[in-house]
């Protein structure tokens, strides 16, 4: 397993190339290890939407050597560096690097459902996010989402977090607010049935 200075050495090159705006890489990877505590701990495949920069993706490979990766982007230089982060770290027997649009992804029978989690940090606007990644969550999958600083800590029920976060597109799309509070990150659960 990679250690923290191979980590941060890996960032730092996709920082000098342009593809990580981040000042601080010890605080970048603080922020990305707030995606581990809304893990489930079954958790065993994980796609990252948007993870050009390799955050929260690469943190999260590094930190969980025993859970598959698939990294999406549609940035082809981003993923192409990417890759080379993945060799540089010895991620490559269980990391994939997609260069691809994920709209098409929830319609390709390899990757529809197929997902214990999807993550996604400045991926988008949150329905659009949850609109893509829904399609590729397992019937108890989750979706985590880096949340602005003024609403990370706030509860589900916070007036602010359910204007973001509107439950009836939500419920449509087949997932809800988790109950759960998490620092830094708000997790949405696929609605099971009985």
């Amino acid at each position: 397993m990679p250690d923290d200075s191979a980590l941060l050495g890996a960032l730092e090159a996709l920082r000098e190339r342009g593809a990580l705006g981040e000042t601080s890489l010890p605080d970048a990877v603080r922020h990305a290890e707030a995606f581990l505590a809304a893990l489930p701990p079954s958790t065993r495949r994980v796609i990252d939407l948007g993870s050009g920069g390799g955050l929260p993706g690469l943190v999260l490979a590094v930190r969980l050597p025993d859970v598959e990766f698939v990294f999406t982007d549609r940035r082809e230089r981003r993923m192409d560096l990417l890759r080379l982060a993945c060799a540089r770290l010895g991620l490559g027997d269980r990391v994939t690097v997609l260069t691809i649009d994920v709209t098409q992804l929830g319609r390709n029978p390899e990757h529809a459902g197929r997902y214990d989690a999807v993550t996604a940090r400045a991926f988008g606007e949150p329905l659009r996010t949850a609109r893509c990644a829904a399609p590729l969550l397992s019937p108890a999958g989750v979706l985590i989402v880096s949340e602005p600083p003024s609403l990370a800590e706030h509860e589900p029920s916070d007036p602010a977090v359910a204007t973001r976060w509107p439950s009836s597109p939500l419920a449509t799309l087949g997932i809800r607010l988790s109950d759960k509070t998490f620092p830094l990150v708000r997790r949405l659960d696929r609605i099971t049935t009985t």
